[in-house]
């Protein structure tokens, strides 16, 4: 997408922002009843903390909230820079933001599957794991034929490009479907998966700016304000949470930045707090087992480990979204 001047680009950042920010909380206040009328609540694992069996009932699926009003906001902004400033569809935009929907809808049949069950597991491992590769090789294939992709995988910090041919399309599905994973375990406690997800758009804000990418700077707007929003009905204590309907959009939202810009793996640094999540699990259950029933962490995932050391929700937030902050900053010197 060619853009006229970086007030125009900025200028479409903050209404693309504050648009979505608005829509998201106007959309988020109707939903919240209509998913209690449907008694669309929250289940509550018997192994996780025993104080968050208080929060079973609260409504879930509420990301299909922010997902509305980034769709909408989007549509309208392509149509305006397309029919009135002339400037050609942003190809790469679509074809991420479906990349988000797509595995919001892998959520959205998870969810789905865990009402009829009336239990908190929904599809099994395998299948949202393929369901997931599935999504995220259609992403990579339709972003090649449009010319969008190549097979040269650049490594941040070295600056050195790798050719890796047909071994990029495996390692791009892994890494997506790596991070989806990732963002739904970082899901876990009232208003942290929003502001994690907050902090790491605007790292991909600065990205375009710095660069001068208006495709980046719609979608970084998007994702910041639909965070910003849900965090006004999701911080502590939550009346709603976004499900796995909208911890994999968002996955597959900040996974297809880092895609956009043919950087992948700085996904990896500035959403290290995302892999954290998964790591510490991974390490959870390999020590358990090596050990005969020891444990690593006091619980898995991490920021669950840190609620049963005593620390608030609210805290254990505002650590995660400091260190994420950092880590964005660090990662900024990978361009």
């Amino acid at each position: 997408m060619e853009w006229i001047s970086n007030h125009k680009m900025l200028t479409a950042f903050i209404l693309c922002l504050v648009c979505t920010f608005l829509l998201t909380v106007i959309i988020c206040r109707w939903l919240i009843p209509v998913l209690k009328s449907k008694k669309m609540g929250q289940k509550i694992l018997d192994i996780g903390p025993r104080w968050h069996k208080s929060k079973e009932g609260t409504p879930t699926m509420g990301g299909l909230s922010f997902i509305a009003a980034m769709a909408i906001v989007l549509t309208i902004a392509c149509f305006v820079y397309a029919f009135f400033v002339g400037i050609d569809m942003p190809v790469k935009l679509i074809l991420t933001f479906l990349l988000a929907l797509f595995s919001g809808l892998i959520g959205i049949i998870d969810d789905s599957a865990k009402f009829k069950k009336h239990q908190n597991e929904g599809l099994s491992a395998p299948q949202k794991f393929l369901l997931q590769l599935v999504v995220a090789g259609a992403y990579l294939y339709l972003m090649h034929i449009t010319g969008n992709s190549n097979t040269s995988l650049y490594i941040p910090f070295i600056g050195m490009t790798i050719e890796l041919g047909i071994a990029y399309y495996i390692f791009g599905m892994i890494l997506i479907a790596g991070m989806l994973n990732s963002v739904n375990l970082n899901d876990g406690i009232d208003g942290l998966c929003s502001s994690v997800t907050a902090v790491v758009g605007g790292f991909f804000a600065i990205i375009a700016f710095l660069n001068g990418v208006g495709e980046l700077a719609l979608l970084s707007g998007v994702c910041i304000g639909g965070c910003l929003g849900f965090l006004v009905y999701n911080f502590h204590p939550a009346r709603v949470f976004m499900g796995d309907t909208g911890s994999l959009f968002l996955g597959g939202l900040v996974v297809g930045m880092a895609f956009m810009i043919d950087n992948p793996l700085l996904i990896v640094t500035a959403g290290f707090m995302y892999i954290l999540e998964t790591i510490s699990v991974m390490l959870q259950v390999t020590y358990f087992k090596f050990t005969h029933g020891k444990r690593l962490f006091k619980m898995a995932p991490i920021h669950h480990h840190f609620e049963q050391c005593g620390y608030s929700e609210n805290k254990i937030v505002g650590l995660f979204s400091l260190l994420t902050a950092l880590l964005c900053g660090i990662s900024l010197l990978g361009l």
